[in-house]
């Protein structure tokens, strides 16, 4: 699709106000997990109940990220979740951590952000992500299961597709030409405001769009944590200037999980860390273990070896070292803000419909 913007950019720069010196703000990211005590439904409540902890001890942002056909995570719809969470809170930032713009039609993603904007006007992020988010199988039938070559349009057309979404969900939209006419199109009538747009990504790729576009960027530590310096520097480093951001603006993603003992703290990650495991090895996916069942389980030399070296990239830690930890992080990336991903599994017994455990590691870090 060809648009032609129809009036100056009326996006908002984020209202938040720069943290002191040393102080990184925080965020969180939640991929609503799915343990072996849960249904759907309890993955949900338990979410919902851990933005509310974020929304009352001061943090940032709480984005949602977008997974689909996984055991393990009942993220599938981000703004679905979003509308729920935002209902569910008062002052926090809602977002996408993020829409996978390859796996929807533009003009539906800017539809579904405008009208989250208009709801919940100065709480709404759009993240933009390019990866697919699932398994080929399941990434065809997102996509309608189209003709061959039709699944990497939205990859090919990435950049394009990023322009015309947030040119729709502009107050005036943009110009549509068809048949030698320019029709209006706009996501939603009489917007006063739109959302804050970010570029999420795992490679060089968006960062450099990213810059390109004068749009903010944030690279997935959280998931592999290589990589992550060389994107951020990238970014910098070729940022341009744009009406919506004047210089580069990035923070940092990281799993984390914070108890009162590191001992607890290494425990309660566990669970998590098979989950990833398991990811990485190929091996079948299954809900997230509780702690007991994550306990007994016996690694092989090699793969205990491959959780170790993951861990060692995550916060896991006892409250002061956790703190200490995170500082670190953002100061050695140069970034204000870090975006936790509270990855700290549940004991047997637990209220299907909480997540303690999570729920801690955010009280902790936030004291």
């Amino acid at each position: 699709m060809s648009t032609e913007a129809t009036s100056p950019s009326s996006r908002p720069s984020d209202p938040s106000a720069p943290p002191s010196p040393g102080t990184p703000r925080l965020s969180v990211l939640d991929l609503v997990p799915v343990r072996s005590d849960q249904a759907s439904g309890d993955a949900v409540a338990a979410s919902r109940a851990l933005a509310r902890v974020a929304d009352a001890t001061g943090y940032e942002r709480y984005w949602i990220a977008e997974h689909h056909n996984m055991p393990a995570v009942a993220a599938t719809n981000p703004p679905v979740l979003i509308a729920m969470l935002a209902a569910a809170t008062e002052r926090i930032r809602l977002g996408s951590g993020g829409v996978m713009l390859p796996n929807h039609a533009p003009l539906v993603v800017a539809e579904q952000f405008a009208l989250l904007e208009a709801a919940f006007p100065g709480r709404i992020d759009l993240g933009i992500g390019r990866a697919p988010g699932s398994d080929p199988v399941t990434s065809w039938a997102l996509r309608h299961g189209g003709p061959a070559g039709a699944d990497d349009e939205g990859v090919s057309r990435f950049a394009e597709y990023v322009d015309n979404v947030l040119a729709m969900m502009e107050p005036d939209g943009v110009g549509l030409r068809a048949a030698g006419r320019t029709h209006a199109l706009r996501a939603t009538p009489q917007a006063t405001s739109v959302p804050t747009a970010w570029l999420l990504g795992s490679s060089d790729y968006s960062a450099s769009l990213a810059a390109q576009k004068g749009l903010p960027y944030v690279f997935a530590h959280h998931f592999t944590g290589e990589g992550t310096e060389r994107a951020l520097e990238l970014y910098r480093s070729s940022f341009r200037p744009s009406p919506e951001l004047a210089e580069p603006r990035t923070f940092l993603t990281v799993n984390a999980v914070v108890a009162q003992t590191r001992e607890e703290a290494q425990r309660r990650a566990r669970p998590n860390q098979l989950m990833m495991l398991a990811l990485r090895t190929g091996q079948p996916l299954a809900a997230q273990l509780l702690v007991e069942e994550a306990e007994a389980v016996d690694l092989p030399e090699s793969h205990a070896a491959l959780a170790d070296a993951m861990l060692e990239r995550w916060v896991v830690d006892e409250p002061v070292g956790a703190r200490r930890r995170i500082a670190e992080l953002a100061a050695g990336f140069g970034v204000d803000e870090v975006m936790v991903h509270p990855v700290a599994g549940a004991v047997a017994g637990t209220d299907p419909a909480t997540s303690p455990a999570r729920e801690e590691t955010l009280r902790l870090l936030a004291a």
